[in-house]
């Protein structure tokens, strides 16, 4: 729950923080102190922990709880930003920019590589709090951070590279430059699903290309954004630039809005819902901003009866159920040929049936909770959907309540991953297909044609991954579309691959209402700066382009 501080509510909650934390601390629970000590994350005299840093830590706007979605605890109180203190942190963000342009980019190159050090040597405690705040098991947790380290990799040395080219010109003794210039203030606005990895895509491009950064992460998971930045700020004091290049402001809704719709904000790069990223472009776009959208995937794998199951099975159990079904690539749509469904079904049902909820922070565990009670609500309804067109259920079905009763899981959101199989008369265009379900629920479809296959595949309007499992060539060539054939859609076409885990080398993102951002590597790194081209005249004459002639009789005659 999220209160103005201007409430009588939040009034009353600020009078009551000191004894209330002085109660808390009594009461969290060992895991959880633990890892918040080992991040210094502690509160302060007022019983909140700040939320701001633009160069300073601060924050007397929102409060806000981070809760575990594991058990249910209050983990801390977050103090967001106050209208006046967002208009600072934008401000300052502008300020920084102006210095930070002018760092030589292997300098900045060399500071990303301090940082990539620092969060190295936190790794695991990095991890460990993803796990206690988002959710994610234990190797998920740890990997995520492990996607920031890697990026950071990439742009040190993309430091050294960002290079324009040279074109060469019609004109005699002329030459055009394309040449990339440090853009200005980059406003990260991320999910909760990947709240240290998705900033770190963003800030290890945006701070090699010359830029400052603001960090608006999602309002549940406070904890991991203020974790990050107390490391990446300690860097930027140590090398004397200045923290507000590296900013951050937690916050609900309206500062989300504000930093949308600021001027002082070049690029928005927005992760989260279709409806809310459709809102965010239009805003952006209205006062000629950058926007970079990474927004809903309805993620399909289809199995040949060439592919080998033994790898098939498993990876889609993984994209299925891997983050409780909670990843942007998260597989949502099976679609089985005839000939090897059953034996695949049954193969994947036995998978299934092992998972059992388990503590995230437990490093056997597999199957951790959905993020907020909400998302039970979610899960809840998009199985009730399915029950009620007939659907074959079968596995799950139903949230978790005996296995946990009478442990410290017991308050957690935790659900059954769900398989089912909705009748096959039930049309593509119904919305137990074509809608996203950010939870681990899964559809399954048999077909005879490989074109049959990927019409599905690309009948939805999100298209950010695919899958397909074959050892036959023509089906790989009619996947990709090579040859201009009708392929996969999406902006991930995966072969003998998951929908889910992709690595940080190649640029990352969706197309149709995916987006059609891109973010990591590849080109990825050219949305985060300004191009110019430049034409250089180094001759005694100033011909025109494509021959045209202009002019006067003074300048023939003289």
């Amino acid at each position: 729950m999220i209160y103005r501080a201007s409430s009588p509510r939040a009034r009353l909650l600020s009078r009551r923080s000191l004894s209330h934390t002085r109660h808390l601390t009594r009461l969290l629970s060992t895991r959880a102190s633990t890892i918040l000590n080992a991040l210094d994350l502690t509160a302060s005299s007022s019983g909140t922990i700040p939320g701001v840093y633009d160069g300073q830590w601060g924050g007397s706007g929102e409060i806000m709880e981070s809760v575990c979605p594991a058990t249910g605890e209050v983990l801390a109180r977050v103090q967001g930003a106050s209208p006046q203190e967002l208009q600072t942190a934008l401000d300052k963000s502008r300020e920084a920019f102006g210095l930070f342009k002018s760092v030589p980019a292997p300098r900045r190159g060399e500071v990303l590589r301090q940082i990539r050090e620092a969060l190295a040597a936190k790794r695991n405690e990095l991890g460990a709090i993803v796990s206690l705040e988002m959710g994610k098991i234990q190797t998920e947790g740890v990997g995520e951070v492990q996607e920031f380290i890697d990026i950071a990799d990439y742009a040190i040395g993309l430091s050294r590279m960002m290079n324009g080219r040279v074109v060469a010109s019609e004109r005699p003794g002329h030459s055009i430059l394309e040449v990339p210039n440090p853009l200005g203030v980059v406003g990260v606005l991320s999910a909760f699903n990947f709240p240290v990895a998705v900033y770190g895509w963003n800030l290890a491009l945006s701070f090699a290309a010359g830029n400052s950064t603001l960090w608006k992460p999602s309002p549940t998971t406070p904890l991991c954004s203020i974790a990050t930045i107390k490391i990446v700020s300690s860097v930027l004091e140590r090398n004397g630039i200045p923290g507000a290049v590296a900013g951050l402001v937690i916050g609900g809704k309206d500062v989300g809005e504000a930093v949308v719709e600021s001027d002082n904000v070049d690029m928005v790069s927005f992760t989260g819902s279709e409806h809310v990223g459709r809102q965010v472009g239009k805003v952006v776009q209205s006062r000629f901003g950058k926007v970079l959208l990474e927004l809903g995937g309805n993620n399909a794998v289809i199995v040949m009866p060439d592919a080998d199951l033994s790898l098939a099975v498993p990876s889609t159990f993984f994209g299925a159920v891997g983050t409780a079904g909670q990843r942007c690539t998260s597989t949502r749509r099976i679609y089985l040929h005839r000939s090897i469904a059953p034996n695949f079904l049954s193969k994947l049902t036995g998978m299934y049936k092992t998972l059992k909820p388990g503590d995230p922070l437990d490093s056997k565990t597999l199957l951790g909770p959905l993020h907020t009670k909400a998302a039970v609500g979610v899960y809840t309804n998009a199985v009730e959907q399915l029950k009620s067109v007939g659907a074959e259920i079968l596995v799950g079905g139903a949230p978790y309540y005996s296995h946990l009763t009478g442990t410290h899981l017991e308050g957690g959101n935790y659900v059954n991953p769900t398989l089912a199989i909705p009748p096959s008369n039930l049309p593509l265009s119904h919305p137990i297909w074509q809608t996203e379900t950010f939870a681990p629920v899964v559809c399954v479809r048999v077909f005879d044609e490989l074109e049959e296959a990927i019409e599905s595949n690309n009948g939805v309007r999100q298209g950010l991954s695919s899958s397909l499992w074959t050892r036959d060539v023509r089906s790989v060539g009619k996947w990709l579309g090579l040859g201009g054939g009708k392929g996969s859609d999406c902006g991930i076409v995966n072969v003998n691959v998951g929908t889910s885990g992709a690595e940080i080398g190649a640029a990352f993102g969706g197309n149709k209402s995916t987006g059609w951002g891109r973010e990591s590597g590849g080109d990825a790194w050219k949305q985060y700066v300004r191009w110019s081209a430049c034409t250089i005249n180094f001759s005694d004459e100033a011909p025109l382009a494509q021959g045209v002639s202009f002019e006067t009789s003074a300048e023939a005659s003289s």
